[in-house]
């Protein structure tokens, strides 16, 4: 594998997480206007983020590979507790 393809190969094993935190942050800021009121989108989507890729790395960890349902359940989990962590500060 040559530096490119490790550099996609990342960048493909991360994104879920980083999209659907940008996704669900847009979400938090559209349904709960009064309680995120002070907080920038890019804050809850950089949380969220972080929250996801220790999820993804969680998942990998326990079972060895990628792409498994409990990984993606791991990843939605990350992202919801920081995202909710954060916001619940306020």
């Amino acid at each position: 594998m040559d530096p490119l393809d490790a550099v996609w190969h990342f960048g493909n094993l991360f994104l879920p997480a980083w999209g659907v935190a940008a996704l669900m942050a847009a979400a938090l800021k559209l349904i709960w206007r009064e309680t995120v009121a002070g907080m920038a989108w890019r804050t809850l989507a950089l949380w969220g983020g972080l929250g996801g890729t220790l999820g993804i790395v969680a998942a990998v960890m326990l079972t060895g590979r990628d792409g498994t349902m409990a990984g993606y359940g791991l990843m939605l989990l990350g992202i919801t507790v920081t995202q909710w962590g954060v916001s619940y500060k306020r």
